[in-house]
């Protein structure tokens, strides 16, 4: 029963909500158009709140331009730039090892090591491959060179053997057989004689004298013959004989030449293979910090496992920490400015020191968008040693360029400049007048006024943003507003 009337409750509770929000519902549609019209008045007045507060502060502005008291003072110009921190003096360990071999393992960079630690870990495989066939290729060229070599000595032997020897043999048995040859002549020719006195006393017949004459005939052919032959021997074959020898020998020794110069070229290459092992395993020189280069210097990314290295590639640096600089780059407008032998300000991240210039770089690299197209020259600033430096550390250096002393100057809002011709406007009793002006140096903030100004004359702090003050076309360029004598030089007297 208790149930049922906390029911009743809310339900007469909820009814009466319904009824106030369908009210509230039908009040708000028939009031559409004064909500309208009050939000029109509200808003006509906050503008017209706005144009007069305008007014007014554009009139106060006016009226009460930011001036500036011109003064002497000292004026220092700097050339602030952004560099890193690293080492004048580099270790550079660089790849021994020829071809392109990959590296097995790498110190990390920033590590202290030891006289002959190890640095780097190169693949050997290849070489070793290269080894077992270099020492296969020099023992067959060896061979070639000792062969060839001992024909040589043969050839050599041959031309001696043959001048000496053979050709003294061969005249001497020519000799000898013309020798005989003549005796057997003689010996045909008195024969035959004896035969034809027999033939006339009819001892013997007319055939035996003619088998006889014939003797005589074949027996000095014989001695020409044999004649012939000496004069071949000496006149044609000795000469022919010794350039066939001679030619041979000169082949040979060429050829034996060639192959002991394979001999060496293959046992040198195998030779070099057998050295470039070492290299394999690159341990430290001397004792220090080991820094990987950066990846300009690398031109191909980090050096770290499985990457692969080429001859004379820089994979390391040792730093020497005692010869520290700082590479930064001077833009093009004032590295003339910079002079070696220059005072510098360096700024580190806990600490300040003063450096000294020690190059500027009389070429630059072609600018580009990666340098937002500013072409910037290489200079470095040399640190006194200490300190507890170490390369890559972000330093910001500041090269006093120029110094004047007891100056007058103007702070860079208040000049405009307008072609080749600079002028400001001085605040005076009249108002603002124009005043032309000669300026010098500048650091950025103040500029050196040389001429158009004297010490107290009130200038104009960025007058452009004011509009431009009426001109007074009477003013002298050279004369202040009151008529005074022309503004005194900037240097003082």
């Amino acid at each position: 029963m208790a149930t049922d009337t906390i029911s009743d409750a809310a339900g007469a509770e909820q009814l009466a909500h319904d009824k106030q929000m369908i009210a509230r519902g039908r009040a708000a549609r028939s009031v559409p158009w004064r909500s309208g019209v009050l939000a029109m008045v509200v808003l006509a007045g906050v503008v017209t709140a706005v144009v007069k507060l305008s007014t007014v502060m554009s009139s106060e502005s006016a009226s009460s331009r930011m001036t500036h008291t011109i003064t002497r003072s000292d004026l220092v110009v700097t050339v602030t730039s952004q560099g890193l921190v690293e080492s004048s003096e580099n270790t550079e360990i660089k790849c021994q090892v020829r071809g392109r071999n990959a590296v097995l393992w790498i110190v990390e960079s920033g590590t202290t090591v030891k006289p002959g630690d190890e640095l780097v870990r190169i693949d050997s495989l290849f070489l070793q491959e290269q080894i077992d066939e270099r020492t296969k290729y020099a023992h067959w060229s060896q061979s070639a060179a000792d062969r060839s070599a001992a024909t040589a000595a043969r050839a050599t032997l041959a031309v001696s053997e043959y001048e000496q020897g053979r050709y003294i043999s061969e005249v001497m048995s020519l000799e000898k057989d013309l020798v005989i040859a003549e005796a057997a002549l003689k010996t045909a020719v008195n024969r035959l004689s004896h035969t034809r006195v027999m033939a006339r006393s009819k001892y013997i017949s007319e055939l035996e004298v003619e088998e006889k004459t014939f003797a005589v005939q074949q027996a000095t052919l014989n001695v020409e013959l044999n004649r012939t032959q000496l004069d071949v021997l000496k006149r044609f074959t000795k000469k022919e004989q010794s350039q066939t020898l001679s030619g041979e020998l000169k082949a040979i020794k060429a050829t034996h030449k060639a192959n002991a110069e394979r001999a060496t070229a293959d046992a040198s290459r195998r030779d070099r293979a057998l050295d470039e092992v070492q290299y394999c395993v690159v341990k430290a020189p001397r004792g220090g910090l080991v820094i990987h280069p950066s990846a300009a210097n690398w031109e191909s990314g980090p050096i770290a496992e499985g990457t692969r290295v080429y001859k004379d590639q820089i994979m390391l640096l040792m730093p020497d920490l005692s010869r520290m600089q700082v590479k930064v780059g001077i833009n093009e407008s004032v590295v003339d400015r910079v002079k070696v032998g220059q005072k510098v300000s360096v700024k580190l991240a806990d600490m300040t020191l003063e450096g000294t210039v020690s190059s500027v770089a009389s070429i630059t690299k072609p600018a580009g968008w990666w340098t937002a197209n500013e072409v910037n020259y290489d200079t470095m600033i040399s640190l006194p040693a200490g300190h507890g430096l170490r390369p890559g550390m972000s330093a910001e250096t500041e090269v006093t360029i120029a110094s004047y002393k007891d100056v007058l100057t103007i702070p860079v809002a208040a000049v405009v400049e307008s072609g080749d011709d600079h002028f400001c406007w001085v605040q005076t009793a009249e108002g603002p007048k124009r005043r032309p002006l000669k300026i010098g140096d500048s650091n950025g903030i103040f500029i050196v006024v040389d001429q158009g100004l004297a010490e107290g004359d009130e200038v104009i702090l960025n007058p452009i943003a004011f509009g431009e003050p009426e001109l007074a076309d009477s003013e002298p360029a050279n004369e202040s507003e009151s008529g005074k004598a022309p503004p005194e030089s900037n240097v003082k007297k």
